[in-house]
């Protein structure tokens, strides 16, 4: 089918992928490698060709048993170029593998026009990085159950092209703050506080460059947040090979539905940077902000994350790593007994400072 694109090696035949070390393409069977750069005529022409479609409105076919109402919505069926097999994926999925023969398949049609990205950024850490980016996650966290380390498996690790919008806006930012400073002495007979209040203004026009946006609703904001930032400056011209052994989504979430959480972070972003200019009080509380945000323009852009499911004791956990810079997050198990020893050891820690306070004041 013309809406399938697999990238063959022209020395052996083989399936070739974007390789992360090399940051080219590199077939695993002989391990020849090519130049992205070469292979953007091949893309030009899998395009013309993405174009031609088989006419098969007359063809006879014996239905056998059908689909109940519902079943296929959202469902897309291809034929691997290599082996012939099925290749059934959901209407976001723009790269995978063929489940028989494991080549690597791009689904051209699921980037094509408006869903062409602007710009992508390769994988630079691979699989095994991953690997070892999590079982350093878990090491040396003292509430940590001991048997999560060695009960917990790994069930699955995959690289995924997750689709973010990023947004360009100015922001002009006014604030106000209610601040202190406090002054204490003593002399033979009292002890003396001098407590001056202040209101504090602050205002700052800022511009945000590539604000990202998580435009995929399977992947949890939180968890995409929380790998961040990535070097918008490594990113390079959209191209199907980088594609080539990962997989990859479209956008499900528009650029108009995620204008409401871009606005959120420039906007706590910009609270941020007026606060951090506040310095030398003693206490400080916002009073008022008011943020305007002017301007605004929206990218397409592919990220890569490494998505690790693991299982213990019935319950699910995922981790997510940042495929360019290897940052790694994800939510663990906690033992109850050591976080009550822990909490318990904090309350007397603060005890015997309170008591040692105590005796120096009097």
């Amino acid at each position: 089918m013309s809406d399938i694109n697999e990238y063959k090696c022209p020395s052996c035949g083989g399936a070739i992928e974007f390789d992360s070390h090399s940051q080219k393409m590199k077939c695993p069977y002989c391990d020849t490698e090519f130049d992205l750069e070469t292979l953007k005529k091949y893309d030009e022409q899998l395009s013309k060709e993405a174009e031609q479609k088989d006419d098969i409105s007359d063809w006879q076919t014996d239905p056998g048993k059908q689909w109940q109402e519902g079943e296929t919505d959202g469902m897309n069926v291809y034929t691997c170029k290599s082996c012939g097999g099925e290749i059934v994926s959901d209407e976001n999925t723009g790269a995978t593998s063929c489940p028989y023969c494991g080549n690597p398949v791009i689904l051209t049609e699921r980037f094509r026009g408006a869903l062409r990205p602007d710009m992508v950024i390769p994988f630079k850490l691979d699989k095994k990085a991953a690997k070892e980016a999590y079982y350093k996650h878990i090491k040396g966290r003292p509430l940590l159950p001991k048997v999560f380390r060695r009960e917990n498996h790994i069930d699955e690790i995959k690289g995924i092209y997750v689709p973010f919008w990023l947004f360009d806006a100015d922001v002009a930012a006014d604030a106000r703050y209610k601040a202190t400073k406090v002054r204490t002495w003593s002399d033979s007979d009292y002890d003396y506080t001098e407590t001056s209040y202040y209101s504090v203004d602050r205002s700052g026009n800022m511009s945000f460059v590539s604000v990202p946006v998580d435009g995929s609703s399977r992947m949890p904001d939180d968890l995409m947040e929380s790998i961040e930032p990535y070097k918008v400056a490594d990113a390079v011209e959209f191209q199907t090979a980088y594609l080539s052994g990962y997989l990859a989504d479209k956008y499900d979430v528009d650029a108009q539905q995620s204008t409401d959480r871009a606005r959120e972070r420039m906007k706590e972003s910009a609270q941020d940077v007026l606060r951090d200019t506040v310095k030398g009080y003693a206490s400080v509380i916002p009073e008022n902000t008011n943020v305007r945000i002017s301007g605004g323009d929206a990218k397409y852009a592919l990220y890569p994350v490494w998505i690790l499911n693991t299982t213990w004791r019935g319950k699910k956990y995922i981790f997510a790593m940042n495929g360019q810079t290897g940052r790694m997050t994800g939510d663990l198990p906690v033992d109850n007994g050591a976080y009550t020893r822990w909490l318990l050891g904090l309350t007397a820690v603060f005890s015997i400072a309170a008591y040692l306070v105590a005796l120096l004041i009097h």
